[in-house]
């Protein structure tokens, strides 16, 4: 019998374990162990930080979805993981495993400049569901007390999305408010160009972003570097500053510190580098799933910044890691898998919304094109994401990670999750 351990239960853990439990016989045990009770459709934020819906709707218990399914729960914190002697500490409780797959999500680097972040500084985040609420209760006073509206990311942030997502539902929201022409807004990145997104040469996606932040009158600010914040400004390190009443700004990411703090495991900002099959190079019982993997940039910008991991990449991630692990423990006889890291976004904007697919997400090195790029607009993206926020829900309630009819629908839309490995590879 193995133990293999899930660290995480969000959309990188909570799917994983779900198909390893599918795919190993029950003579094999699956821990779960989360610093958080809930699970969490974290795509969803940017509305529950706007008052839109409330974090309730998006957020299920995990114990109670898990331990009928056969999977143990530990809610807790890892303060420490031993790879060379196979061991996780949780707090004062010692765990032993056979393989470990990392799916924690990101440490959030608050401290990268001065005054980011609600705790210790003066903007908000939608990061993470305690954030989201703290934004949406600033949200209620900015509304009562309106000013300037701030809205971007720092230097180093790599997940853009929820970003752009805001500024347009913010307009939508005061438009409808009857507060627009009050309220100036500001979109600040450090991207070289809108619609970046981190990974560059995206289809369309410049010109399109471009146009729907001028045709809602929001002013912009490309390949610009926050250096620090007060309580009322932003500061740039070109000397120019942005005042502001409400101001949200992503934050870079970086791994949890219990791998952190283990000497070369991680790159220097903590995230796990690992092969093409989800295994790091040095430790084979230790796998990595989701933000927490290192992925090279496909360029170097002006302004460092990083590579998105969306939901569907991590979803695709752990199913590969599941499949591996189930093919070394004998319980499948197959190829190896290896994810496709193929990514597809709905953006919903308000009144309109945004479809970004890239197969792969990273450009080939050498033609630097990909497969499939495609940016489309329209108001039916946004009823698309309230539809599968549901069905993602859905699926978590039934112990289901990617079913059939999901890959069946992901193949019409010429997308794959994984592929077997091969030697070139």
């Amino acid at each position: 019998m193995a133990h293999i351990v899930v660290i995480g239960g969000g959309i990188g853990g909570l799917p994983t374990a779900y198909e390893l439990r599918h795919l190993l016989s029950s003579s094999h045990k699956i821990t779960i162990i989360s610093n958080q009770p809930k699970f969490t459709f974290i795509p969803s934020l940017p509305w529950v930080a706007l008052n839109l819906i409330s974090l309730q709707r998006i957020q299920l218990e995990i114990k109670l979805i898990v331990e009928k399914r056969g999977i143990n729960w530990l809610l807790g914190t890892v303060t420490k993981l031993d790879p060379k002697i196979q061991q996780i500490t949780v707090e004062d409780e010692i765990i032993t495993y056979d393989y470990v797959i990392v799916a924690t999500g990101a440490e959030l680097a608050l401290d990268a400049i001065p005054g980011l972040g609600p705790e210790t500084g003066y903007t908000q985040s939608v990061c993470n569901p305690h954030h989201a609420q703290k934004a949406g209760q600033a949200w209620s006073e900015f509304l009562a007390d309106p000013g300037p509206l701030v809205v971007g990311a720092v230097p180093g942030a790599s997940c853009f999305g929820p970003a752009y997502e805001f500024t347009l539902l913010a307009d939508a929201i005061l438009r409808r408010l009857r507060q627009r022409e009050q309220i100036s807004i500001t979109f600040v990145t450090p991207e070289p160009y809108l619609g970046h997104l981190g990974i560059g040469s995206m289809a369309n996606s410049q010109a399109l972003v471009t146009k729907l932040m001028a045709e809602h009158n929001i002013n912009i600010l490309e390949n610009a570097a926050i250096s620090h914040i007060s309580s009322d400004t932003i500061y740039l390190s070109t000397d120019q500053t942005l005042p502001f009443k409400y101001a949200m700004l992503l934050p870079p990411f970086r791994g949890p510190s219990f791998l952190r703090e283990i000497p070369e495991l991680t790159d220097e900002k903590g995230f796990l580098s690992v092969l093409p099959t989800g295994q790091h190079p040095d430790y084979p019982s230790l796998y990595g799933v989701g933000v927490v993997v290192q992925i090279k940039p496909p360029e170097v910008t002006p302004i460092p910044i990083g590579v998105p991991k969306t939901g569907q990449m991590t979803e695709a991630m752990g199913i590969a890691v599941a499949h591996n692990i189930a093919c070394e423990l004998g319980e499948i006889s197959s190829n190896l898998m290896i994810p496709t890291l193929e990514a597809l976004c709905l953006a919903d904007f308000g009144q309109t919304g945004v479809c970004f697919l890239a197969a792969p997400i990273l450009p080939d090195a050498i033609t630097e094109k990909r497969r499939k790029a495609i940016a489309l607009q329209g108001k039916w993206v946004s009823w698309s994401k309230t539809a599968f926020e549901q069905f993602f829900l859905f699926k978590m309630r039934h112990g289901w990670s990617v079913p059939w009819f999901e890959r069946l629908a992901l193949q019409g839309l010429g997308l794959s999750l994984v592929k077997p490995l091969l030697r070139s590879d």
